[in-house]
């Protein structure tokens, strides 16, 4: 763990006394957002203030895939945070699984800073059975990234639909470039995550409205057949991550990605150690930016509508917690929450769009911030502000596997296994049909359950 003490250091962990006395003045708040330069931005805000009410907080940055080894430790030996930030709806339902969360903190914060000024899909996947179990803060959404110029040149219509992009890919699958390059790397979130966003936009849930697995459904079916044989026919050989994927693309080898909006920033050559490669970019460095068209939502034949997908993170009160905690979390998701979002603002969508006097304050504040790690410039110096303004709504229309019919729990364990990936990776290599993938992903998603007493 990294731990970065501010405001002249914190007390012996979370308020854990209930005597009213400096220990809970003397916050413990631990962040997912462990990377150096931003535990230090995270940190400047909530010194900030801390100097206003005049408390002290320590801040400790855990890597999330740390996170159920480090709660199990701190619980122990009851030294566990008043708050965890930027907690992925995994984990948020992994708190909530263990009693360490404080719903009833959450709901006070929300309703205090006005629940109608808050994108309602966050609040509705960041509660479970209704009640709100922490308080989302910000984002990222998956993206379709494709190759406007070449698009244009075939006459090709945008790849909003399964049909449109399985039309693209296969026009545009030649020579040295690739129709499409998608994760398929079998024990890799990102595989998940990729396989999540193209599954929901044809219907295809974990499960049902009875918590019942539908894994083999013939949606599933239908966007396992979809996915494998676009990466069979159109994409490149060898199993796909997020490197590879960006780097195929970034090399001017590919006319379509699917990606987070974590590629804005790198899209644009903001960051050294991801730039665009392209032969075109030599001379112009924001020359794939600016030929490259973004789409949110896609649809597939059996999808009711057009489907977004996205993580929320939230800030998560644990029980027990110093009163002082719900005042900082006001603080953050309102006088600092632009500064928040600032940290990472091509992966931190805001989850509140404004405030009663000025309902878009931080969707339009959002647009306007700058991104990037080694160079910054202004989102809007680079992408359409139409295009922005559908990124950061997007947040409203977020779909996800579980989460809505309660059974988060169920969701997390799932992906945490690979149950999916592994079985589309079985598909693409063994040649196994989509039917076999299906029923495959459904036996692991049921033996799951089944381990979780289900």
């Amino acid at each position: 763990m990294l731990v970065v003490a501010g405001c002249g250091g914190g007390g012996d962990g979370g308020g854990q006394s209930d005597t009213g006395s400096q220990e809970d003045n003397a916050l413990t708040i631990w962040t997912t957002e462990d990377i150096a330069d931003r535990v230090a931005a995270q940190q400047k805000i909530m010194d900030a203030w801390a100097q206003k009410s005049g408390a002290t907080v320590k801040l400790v940055a855990i890597a999330e895939d740390q996170l159920t080894t480090v709660l199990t430790s701190a619980a122990a030996a009851n030294d566990l945070p008043d708050a965890i930030a930027a907690l992925s709806l995994n984990g948020m339902n992994q708190l909530r699984t263990d009693d360490l969360v404080d719903p009833e903190a959450a709901k006070e914060i929300v309703d205090g800073l006005g629940r109608d000024t808050f994108f309602a899909r966050t609040l509705e996947l960041t509660s479970v059975d209704g009640e709100q179990i922490a308080v989302p803060s910000d984002g990222f959404s998956n993206l379709l990234f494709y190759r406007k110029d070449l698009f244009q040149a075939a006459g090709l219509a945008e790849p909003k639909t399964y049909a449109d992009i399985e039309k693209a890919a296969k026009e545009l699958n030649k020579g040295k470039t690739a129709g499409i390059v998608a994760a398929t790397a079998p024990s890799d979130s990102f595989t998940q995550q990729t396989f999540e966003y193209v599954a929901v936009a044809n219907g295809c849930q974990l499960v049902d409205d009875s918590g019942n697995i539908t894994l083999n459904s013939p949606q599933c079916q239908e966007t396992f057949n979809f996915y494998a044989n676009l990466i069979k026919e159109t994409s490149v050989a060898g199993n796909q991550d997020a490197d590879t994927t960006r780097a195929t693309y970034f090399a001017g080898d590919a006319a379509m990605v699917i990606w987070s909006s974590f590629l804005l920033d790198e899209l644009a050559g903001l960051r050294n150690d991801a730039l665009p490669t392209c032969a075109q970019c030599k001379k112009d460095p924001l020359w794939l930016a600016k030929n490259t068209g973004i789409l949110t939502e896609i649809q597939g034949p059996s999808g009711p509508k057009p489907a977004a997908w996205g993580e929320v993170v939230s800030w998560n009160v644990l029980t027990d917690a110093s009163p002082k905690t719900k005042e900082l979390v006001t603080y953050m998701m309102s006088e600092g929450y632009l500064d928040w979002l600032a940290i990472a603002p091509e992966g931190k969508m805001p989850a509140r769009s404004g405030t009663s006097a000025n309902p878009k304050e931080y969707s339009d504040g959002w647009i306007k911030l700058s991104a990037g790690v080694d160079k910054k410039e202004a989102l809007t110096t680079i992408y359409p502000v139409e295009v922005l303004n559908t990124i950061v709504g997007s947040s409203g229309n977020f779909e996800r596997w579980g989460i809505p019919q309660g059974q988060g729990e169920l969701a997390a364990a799932v992906a945490g296994q690979y149950v999916v990936p592994q079985a589309l990776a079985k598909m693409l290599n063994s040649g196994a049909s989509a039917a076999d993938a299906a029923n495959e992903a459904q036996k692991g998603a049921e033996q799951v359950k089944t381990d979780l007493g289900g």
